[in-house]
């Protein structure tokens, strides 16, 4: 499957992309490139997916959604202040030393966060952990995880994904953002993946592959959970790291940025709108 998507984005997905700015515009710093290969996937999720009470965070019949690639966090604040789980303004106070919003995100500072992330290969296991006590409770919410590509380089997320097909964790789905680029180079370079669908299969997953920029095959694939009976799910999402800003497009700078340049914000508002 291609890594590239051929339709638009449409208003909501820049606007999105928009909250992004706002808070690494606040707080001067952030991981744009992870950020906006992930726009589509939580947008999805939070719009079409997942049983959440924004007013009640803890409710306990909730779905659960853990950010394993945890310095993508931005793109999680952003629907997370979009569905109302804290004040739109938190985005303005980003990274600051009093901030709820922090440079990855942490459980029990920020509503909606399931788990802190951002030490790589840890959120699978987690999101094993607690499908494995829904499943031994018959609870029936269910559990995603969303991993990057590079941090599929630790074998953490292989032990996990090994126990997780012994205990047939059907209500378990780990997606990935599958960009193709981590952090200081592509993935064919640092620690090639492929054939990375055929590797979840190995591990005892059922596996789909999707277009990641592209919310309806993502609303329809996912609201086919689980993909089989008795089998955790694996979703590949192919994506563009930095999608949605041409300059920021596959370009492993704007894995992290602590400024902007006065012709970066220019583009950004060219590209995003005001």
């Amino acid at each position: 499957m291609s890594d590239e998507t051929t339709e638009p984005l449409d208003e909501r997905s820049r606007y999105l992309r928009r909250l992004v700015f706002r808070a690494m515009q606040g707080g001067g710093r952030g991981h744009p490139g992870s950020a906006l290969s992930l726009i589509e996937i939580v947008r999805v999720l939070y719009d079409h997916i997942l049983q959440v009470r924004p007013g009640e965070p803890q409710w306990p019949q909730r779905d659960r959604c853990i950010l394993s690639k945890g310095h993508g966090c931005l793109a999680l604040y952003a629907i997370l202040a979009d569905k109302g789980f804290f004040p739109m303004e938190e985005l303005d106070r980003f990274c600051r030393l009093d901030a709820m919003l922090g440079g990855h995100p942490e459980l029990g500072m920020v509503p909606g966060v399931e788990a802190s992330t951002g030490a790589l290969g840890h959120g699978l296991s987690i999101a094993a952990g607690m499908a494995l006590a829904a499943q031994r409770k018959g609870e029936t919410h269910r559990v995603m995880v969303i991993l990057g590509d590079g941090e599929l380089d630790e074998g953490s997320v292989w032990e996990a994904a090994m126990f997780a097909a012994k205990h047939r964790l059907q209500q378990l789905t780990a997606l990935v953002d599958y960009n193709k680029l981590q952090s200081y180079g592509a993935v064919t370079q640092v620690q090639p993946l492929e054939p990375l669908a055929d590797k979840w299969r190995a591990f005892g997953f059922a596996v789909a592959e999707v277009d990641g920029h592209d919310p309806e095959a993502l609303r329809r694939l996912l609201q086919r959970l689980p993909l089989s009976e008795g089998m955790p799910s694996a979703i590949l999402c192919h994506t563009v790291k930095g999608k949605g800003v041409p300059m920021a497009e596959h370009n492993p700078d704007w894995h992290h940025k602590s400024s902007f340049k006065a012709e970066e914000l220019a583009q950004l508002q060219s590209a995003l709108g005001s």
